[in-house]
């Protein structure tokens, strides 16, 4: 197997991709959870990863991000394997799909908690976490404990401490769920300037417009297996030569059924 930073055989610099995995598998005794997938994914883009329920997405996510082990294959994050957990987590954001955070604190508690896990300079952290407060919308609410928080709020408070070290690579799992079509957009725009700033984003969601909108290039997975990778735009004629569809639900919908690559 071809390690997914292999050196070229030809002359020159390539670049090192911020995510890359090579025959990336996980069983759980009989059952494929993931089946052997590869990618390679550029710095300061945004991937974005569909698949329904039970396709091996958050499994991908937390081989990717050191919490559980692949059964075979490997990969790496900025160069470093995922083996290697503590060099890996220094350039990783993460918001899983269910925001870790503390019902007792407040938001700003919270936030400040992981600036001081990340070792943020003190002063720094408080101006950044004020800033990133007032843009989505939770400076009112900063002094509230998130126990008393809606989902959205909540989801809120895990995509800032997902960002606010702004990390080489930022996991994010359904950053727009629960949130109304305002807030949805902030998030979106703030996402789109932390990848401007060089982040590279791994985003998963059902939300197909949001990914549509933000992806530089989109994987699907299916039943373990990635079914088809590219562009959303090319995803979408190549679905539309094929059946005449012309949308990247379609695109998703046909490469989901017939478990073959567009």
């Amino acid at each position: 197997m071809e390690s997914p930073t292999s050196p070229s055989d030809t002359p020159g610099h390539v670049e090192e991709p911020a995510i890359a995995a090579a025959g990336l598998t996980k069983r759980y005794g009989e059952t494929v959870a993931v089946d052997a997938i590869d990618f390679r994914i550029s710095a300061g883009t945004v991937y974005g990863f569909l698949g329904p329920n039970g396709a091996g997405k958050t499994t991908t996510i937390e081989m990717l991000t050191t919490l559980t082990p692949p059964t075979s294959g490997e990969a790496r994050v900025m160069g470093v394997p995922t083996t290697d957990r503590d060099r890996v987590k220094t350039h990783l954001g993460y918001l899983p799909h269910e925001p870790p955070v503390y019902e007792s604190f407040t938001a700003r508690e919270q936030l400040g908690f992981a600036a001081d896990i990340r070792r943020m300079d003190v002063r720094d952290a408080d101006n950044r976490i004020d800033r990133l407060l007032d843009r989505i919308g939770l400076l009112a609410d900063a002094d509230d404990r998130i126990g008393t928080y809606s989902d959205g709020m909540r989801r809120k408070v895990g995509l800032l401490q997902a960002l606010l070290h702004e990390p080489d690579v930022a996991f994010l799992d359904e950053p727009t769920t629960g949130l109304d079509p305002r807030a949805s957009r902030t998030v979106i725009e703030l996402i789109s300037e932390q990848v401007e700033a060089g982040t590279t984003v791994f985003l998963s969601s059902h939300i197909l417009p949001v990914v549509e909108e933000l992806a530089d290039t989109v994987g699907v997975l299916y039943r373990g297996e990635l079914v088809a990778e590219d562009s959303p735009e090319r995803l979408v004629e190549r679905t539309e030569r094929a059946t005449g569809a012309d949308s990247l639900e379609e695109a998703f919908l046909e490469v989901t059924t017939d478990r073959e690559p567009v």
